[in-house]
């Protein structure tokens, strides 16, 4: 093999361990998993999303009570770009975060569009953040139709759950 096909084998095992950070910290919101969370940024990290700017560790701290205010949340990430420097990268992809907020007048679709702005540093081979910024590009919100609920359905699909408790943790090891 050739230093230059090296160098791009490298440069793509660098992108997917980058994707993999990303999406891990979608994850990690929506399972409400704060260890996970926090493993997706270096300890110094910080993070801006508006409404929280702070230390990486002071927005997982703050987030995990606010998701408590959704029934549901679930984050797609998709068109992630990202730049590499060595052991810098920056990146910037987009997401569609979909929450489900209980009212008294009934449940609320809040969906939320954006990008994910984001430097992250490989230390010690880890890939992980080292900044974030959110964007907020569109957002939506619309009274729920959920049919889930419906009683001739309950019990016939498994649903997605908050914790430990999700299905995908019996599939995902370690992630």
């Amino acid at each position: 093999m050739t230093d230059q096909e090296k160098a791009l084998l490298r440069q793509t095992a660098d992108r997917q361990e980058i994707a993999q950070v990303i999406y891990r910290l979608a994850r990690a919101i929506d399972r409400c998993d704060k260890a996970l969370l926090d493993a997706c940024f270096h300890d110094d990290a910080t993070d801006d999303h508006g409404i929280f700017q702070g230390s990486a560790r002071e927005f997982s701290d703050w987030v995990m009570p606010q998701l408590q205010n959704y029934e549901r949340t679930q984050h797609s990430i998709a068109n992630i770009l990202i730049d590499l420097d060595g052991d810098q990268a920056a990146s910037e992809s987009y997401f569609h975060a979909h929450h489900v907020i209980a009212g008294a007048a009934g449940a609320m679709n809040l969906v939320v569009a954006g990008r994910y702005l984001d430097r992250l540093e490989r230390r010690d081979g880890v890939w992980r953040i080292s900044a974030r910024k959110a964007v907020y590009d569109w957002n939506r919100l619309d009274p729920s139709t959920d049919q889930w609920t419906n009683p001739a359905l309950a019990g016939k699909l498994p649903r997605g759950q908050r914790g430990s408790g999700d299905l995908s943790y019996d599939v995902l090891r370690g992630e």
